[in-house]
């Protein structure tokens, strides 16, 4: 597994990949299913899906959540801009605590099994201040969980 935060010349991006020794399909099928997303988000963060289930994944289908972030509660919004399965999705927050939030979710196949790559560029509010001290420790947190719980549910591999 490797995670990267970097600085862009507006915003941020956060890298995350991870190999996964399940076939592509499946890996994407897991993903695209946001429900899914609860179980391998934080416990503290009180991540719920809003939208009522079963939710047709498509370009442009709409997803709400919430979440608790720092003791307080948030309303996230997001759009599937981009379906391209089993490659690759993108989703775009349309609503909440980022200026913006861009999340492409990519799926390899290797010889070894499936990389699973996030790519997610973003901004935050009064960035100088907050995301050093906030947002950089969250992510991380956030993606370092989102790893172990993937890694318990479809088996550990190291990243190739």
């Amino acid at each position: 597994m490797s995670l990267k935060i970097e600085r862009l010349e507006r915003g941020y991006r956060l890298k995350s990949e991870l190999l996964l020794t399940q076939p592509r399909d499946e890996l994407f099928s897991f993903f695209a299913d946001a429900a899914n997303l609860e179980s391998i988000t934080p416990k503290y963060l009180s991540f719920r899906v809003l939208t009522d289930r079963p939710i047709r994944m498509t370009e442009g289908a709409l997803i709400n959540y919430r979440l608790r972030l720092h003791h307080i509660p948030l309303r996230w919004r997001t759009e599937i801009a981009v379906w391209e399965p089993p490659v690759r999705f993108v989703d775009r927050q349309l609503a909440g605590p980022y200026r913006w939030w861009i999340h492409e979710h990519r799926f390899e196949e290797t010889e070894n099994g499936t990389r699973v790559i996030d790519t997610v560029d973003y901004h935050t509010w009064l960035a100088p201040i907050v995301h050093p001290i906030f947002v950089r420790r969250d992510l991380r947190r956030i993606f370092d969980y989102r790893t172990k719980a993937l890694q318990a549910l479809f088996g550990e591999s190291e990243l190739a």
